[in-house]
């Protein structure tokens, strides 16, 4: 019978404060997990598109390439919305009437990322044309925004 009773446990008792490693590796847990959170929320906003709108995202990081032409707004204008149309769908095209110089943007997807461009009159000879482009997740997406740019200025080149 002596046997027996060493199998059998003693009577549990409640851990007194600090008597148990566990209680110890719960905090940390809790507050290693808060910490990730607010390292999210921090680095995670808003981001301003080319178009002057705010869309959710990563601030920190480039995500537009900018090019200049020898062509008019209008030529600009009509070569990325081709470009935009030829690679994915356009959902909104618009003229911003608050700036000095003549503005029109495209919105549009392309491969499931938001793809904004902004065609903007520098002086009567030279048109301004930045790409922006970001996956769903708000991260930006410089090998799309580029490859589109680069798109537009062959557009343009063979628009002569």
């Amino acid at each position: 019978m002596a046997a027996r009773s060493e199998c059998v446990p003693e009577r549990i008792k409640l851990d007194g404060l600090g008597e148990c490693g566990c209680i110890a590796l719960m905090k940390t847990k809790i507050f290693s997990a808060l910490a990730t959170a607010a390292v999210l929320i921090v680095t995670s906003g808003c981001v301003q598109t080319v178009t002057d709108r705010t869309t959710p995202g990563v601030p920190v990081l480039k995500d537009s390439f900018e090019n200049r032409y020898e062509r008019t707004v209008d030529q600009a204008f009509e070569a990325a919305k081709a470009v935009v149309t030829n690679n994915g769908v356009m959902n909104t095209e618009s003229i911003l009437h608050n700036q000095t110089n003549t503005v029109k943007t495209i919105e549009g997807k392309v491969n499931q990322r938001s793809v904004w461009v902004r065609v903007e009159g520098i002086d009567p000879k030279v048109t301004s044309v930045r790409v922006q482009a970001r996956t769903p997740n708000g991260t930006p997406d410089t090998d799309l925004a580029h490859q589109l740019a680069t798109e537009i200025g062959i557009k343009l080149a063979t628009m002569r």
